[in-house]
């Protein structure tokens, strides 16, 4: 079970690690075999399925995403605490609202990710 303080530091972690734009920083937040769900994977035309199922994939997503969006500054709002899981809200690219729940393995790293956003483009 997670508490509250770990989850607060994980979505901490994790919205720096992505404002500091480090490829290493980013994916320490992960398992190797993790499953990632975005709805941005087919718009970045990544492939069509809109998931991810390894690290190494999710690795060369996210540098497509950095390259893309060269100015990205995630804006922290709120995380929520369940069982083994974090939802942390934020602001992403182009002011969408975004919502990313992340199921954390016995390590405290994502094993399982489920990306939401608004239809704000």
């Amino acid at each position: 079970m997670i508490t509250e303080e770990k989850a607060k530091a994980f979505a901490a972690e994790w919205i720096n690690a992505w404002n500091s734009h480090s490829i290493e920083n980013i994916l320490e937040h992960y398992e190797n075999d993790v499953e990632f769900y975005s709805p941005l994977i087919p718009l970045l035309k990544f492939n069509d399925e809109g998931v991810i199922k390894n690290k190494i994939d999710l690795k060369n997503y996210f540098e497509i995403g950095l390259n893309t969006y060269p100015d990205l500054n995630f804006q922290f709002h709120h995380c929520f605490v369940g069982i083994n899981s974090v939802v942390i809200y934020y602001t992403s690219v182009n002011g969408r609202l975004s919502a990313e729940v992340f199921e954390l393995s016995e390590n405290g790293k994502a094993k399982r990710v489920i990306c939401n956003y608004s239809n704000k483009y």
